[in-house]
């Protein structure tokens, strides 16, 4: 599975462009139908969807491209592209354009557009509320119930992911991309057996392809058989040469295991066969989350001020700002507080000069007063945590998503946990994101407090065996979780 954009799991299978079922003839009744001008404009849109179904989105770009090239109102065409993009702008681009196609397309097409739009808002009652009615409409459309999956998925709703991504494979049991999410919420939700085998139906189904292989490969990744998810991920890249997240795969194999300078050799590889502002960025992150890693943060930041330049040449405001609230964090961990602040300031007045949608510059908001509640707390400053934190949830109630509520708990759990109201700071903690190794660790820090030594080392052992692919707050948090399982069983 790739990662996009956030480069979270969620934004990686986003994959919005498979909920367009090309059809028309009676076999298809029940699909959502596929709107355009061009015989030849839907045969390149098919092979662009087919490729970016693979997560194969770099080459999936020219037959998109065609497509729109062919029959410039070819909405689904514009949707594809979007969701291909290797850059936010990119991506907001053509969704727009999209957006302003829905006229006289049909009823699945438009409500996936509308959807997507509403997701990219962070409007997910909204998102939520389409794709229920995309389901009632086309209740047999596989795509439509994946895309019902993923939105599941997204906010780490496992449960109801399963449920629909299994009501896919009911309708169409050869239908490869829902088993490879259906491995994903398997996983998440740590039954391995079941991931293990969806992601085997998977690979059968499409033995030829590289993402079969990367997807199996990230949950050896995550059981710590390091030794056999190198196998496999090389397994991909024998089908793919470029497939780049099993390049990231390989890399960080070999660091969880301790072989740093081997890690070191496969990133900067990854970096030189590079094809595309997005593989670059994402090389010099990675980059940057193997110095963290391994309490280099000053090589962190400055891997972090090369990813930022790649944006700032075409004035991608939105990865700008995303570059410099990651280095806001690594100056953080560093003890640079000054510097910590410029660079969370320089992303918020980025955002707020911006033209992006107004609901994306609130998001950027939150993030900002919620980096600098936790900045204050990393300075003993309570009181202004408690301030920024305000700002956080006011804004967090003001759009309701679930991503933005965790986020709200998350930091009131940190400030709970900063004054030593143990007790406090678990409840709000345990409403925050579960899969971000940091509220693991302090979870694990608040049972400490409380004396129970069981649930400290329970849940610091949870934060080192998350093994993620490419993620800052794993690189600060795993040491220091080593460390006090160490002074736990002292």
């Amino acid at each position: 599975m790739t990662t996009l954009g956030a480069r979270s799991v969620a934004c990686a299978f986003a994959l919005w462009a498979a909920s367009i079922s090309g059809c028309g003839s009676p076999a298809e009744q029940g699909k959502i139908p596929l709107t355009t001008k061009s015989e030849d404009a839907r045969r390149e849109y098919l092979v662009g969807r087919d490729l970016a179904e693979g997560l194969q989105f770099h080459n999936s770009v020219a037959h998109f491209e065609q497509a729109i090239a062919l029959d410039p109102g070819f909405a689904s065409a514009e949707l594809g592209r979007a969701n291909a993009a290797t850059t936010a702008e990119e991506f907001l681009e053509h969704l727009k354009k999209a957006s302003s196609l829905t006229s006289g397309i049909s009823l699945g097409e438009r409500l996936s557009i509308l959807a997507t739009e509403a997701g990219a808002n962070g409007q997910t009652d909204v998102q939520k509320s389409l794709l229920d009615s995309l389901v009632a409409a086309y209740p047999r459309d596989e795509r439509a119930q994946t895309l019902l999956g993923t939105y599941y998925f997204g906010i780490l709703d496992y449960a109801h992911a399963v449920e629909h991504l299994k009501a896919a494979t009911a309708i169409a049991p050869k239908f490869a991309p829902a088993y490879n999410l259906l491995g994903y919420s398997y996983r998440f939700m740590e039954n391995y057996p079941e991931a293990e085998a969806a992601f085997k139906t998977y690979t059968e189904l499409i033995p030829t392809e590289a993402n079969p292989y990367d997807s199996y490969g990230e949950l050896l990744l995550q059981e710590g058989k390091f030794d056999q998810s190198i196998q496999t991920y090389r397994q991909a890249l024998a089908k793919d040469s470029t497939f780049i997240s099993s390049k990231q795969g390989v890399a960080f194999s070999l660091l969880y295991q301790g072989k740093a300078d081997e890690a070191g050799a496969e990133l900067e590889k990854m970096s030189s066969s590079a094809r595309d502002d997005g593989e670059h960025r994402q090389a010099f992150f990675d980059m940057a989350v193997y110095h963290a890693y391994r309490g280099n943060l000053g090589s962190a930041a400055a891997d972090i001020d090369k990813e930022y330049a790649v944006a700032q040449a075409r004035n991608g405001i939105l990865d700008m700002a995303g570059d410099l609230n990651a280095k806001g964090s690594i100056l953080q961990e560093a003890g640079k507080y000054a510097e910590a602040k410029d660079a969370y300031d320089r992303a918020q007045k980025l955002a707020q000069e911006s033209s992006l949608p107004n609901e994306m510059i609130k998001g950027v908001e939150l993030g900002y007063h919620y980096n600098c509640a936790s900045l204050a707390l990393a300075q003993n400053n309570i009181p202004r945590a408690k301030e920024e934190a305000a700002s956080v949830k006011r804004l967090s109630e003001s759009n309701p998503n679930p991503g933005r509520v965790r986020l709200a708990h998350e930091i009131f759990g940190m400030i709970a946990l900063a004054a030593k109201e143990h007790d406090k700071a678990i409840e709000e903690l345990k409403q925050a994101n579960q899969q971000d190794p940091y509220n693991l660790y302090r979870l694990g820090l608040a049972y400490a407090g409380k004396g129970d030594a069981a649930k400290a080392k329970e849940y610091f052992t949870r934060a080192i065996h998350l093994y993620p692919l490419p993620a800052l707050n794993y690189a600060f948090v795993h040491m220091r979780a080593e460390k006090m399982i160490a002074s736990t069983k002292s």
